[in-house]
């Protein structure tokens, strides 16, 4: 007797994000590791490594460890799994870069970079704040990581910024040239090219030679690379899905606080 087929399991394929407005469709190529970000300017390594500020050009990467190739462990199965980022292979330690994102049509939000960084990222961790998120892995993969996030449509010299030290600016003003307020004074608009250049680094030190990173996208550009739900680009009391929940987990975080029990009734009774 033959014995009965299995049914076949249907592929899983992640929602991402859900929503079909343009918003949700910005949101949803962040987070999808099989969308490709277009490429808006090119930054030569040199500068990425003096913007970052956490090594001089042509110096050697600082180790934390011997390689991994040269060292002697015993057996682990995971690294057989796993494979080491260059800078873990390399021993390299743990540098960062931070952004700031203006509220004013960006292209990128602190709270949504975290799901762009993880989808896409290897070997990093991320803190999110109110107005900035910090991105951590190791030195020489954080070089190769910023140079991707600022030569691509995520980044707008004028509304997104790295910032070490003294990073505030998400809720403040644009400036005359329409770039987001430093209290630093790091980059300003080149009249002349059109573009902003750096003058200091991501820890407000002077640098030699202005970087420039490339012009900032025109009011209509932003527009439609705007993340953001508002008023002017995509209302927000149309995400019924999002608001139902983000509903849902308030409802459960409140009431599993006050009594775990409660959790469970809540989400048998969604």
């Amino acid at each position: 007797m033959a014995r009965p087929r299995r049914a076949r399991k249907p592929k899983y394929k992640p929602q991402v994000y859900p929503g079909a407005d343009k918003v949700s469709d910005r949101r949803r190529k962040a987070a999808d590791p099989t969308k490709k970000l277009a490429k808006f300017r090119s930054i030569p390594d040199d500068n990425i490594v003096l913007l970052l500020g956490h090594r001089f050009k042509g110096e050697s990467y600082v180790s934390v460890h011997p390689p991994l190739d040269e060292l002697v462990e015993k057996y682990d199965p995971i690294k057989n799994i796993v494979e080491p980022t260059p800078g873990a292979r390399a021993g390299d330690r743990i540098r960062y870069i931070q952004f700031a994102d203006s509220i004013f049509y960006p292209p990128m939000a602190p709270w949504l970079r975290p799901r762009l960084y993880m989808s896409r990222l290897r070997g990093c961790d991320v803190m999110v704040y109110s107005g900035r998120q910090l991105l951590e892995q190791r030195e020489r993969d954080i070089e190769a990581s910023s140079k991707w996030l600022l030569e691509t449509e995520v980044y707008d010299p004028a509304r997104d910024a790295i910032r070490g030290i003294t990073v505030h600016g998400h809720s403040l003003r644009l400036d005359e040239d329409g770039l987001m307020f430093d209290a630093r004074r790091r980059y300003k608009l080149n009249k002349e090219t059109g573009e902003v250049e750096y003058i200091k680094n991501m820890h407000a030190e002077v640098l030699d030679n202005p970087i420039p990173v490339g012009r900032p996208l025109t009011e209509r550009e932003a527009r439609g690379h705007d993340c953001t739900y508002r008023w002017d680009v995509a209302a927000y009391k149309s995400r019924t899905e999002i608001l139902t929940v983000i509903a849902r987990y308030s409802r459960g975080r409140i009431t599993g606080g006050f009594n775990p029990e409660l959790t469970e009734i809540i989400n048998n009774s969604r």
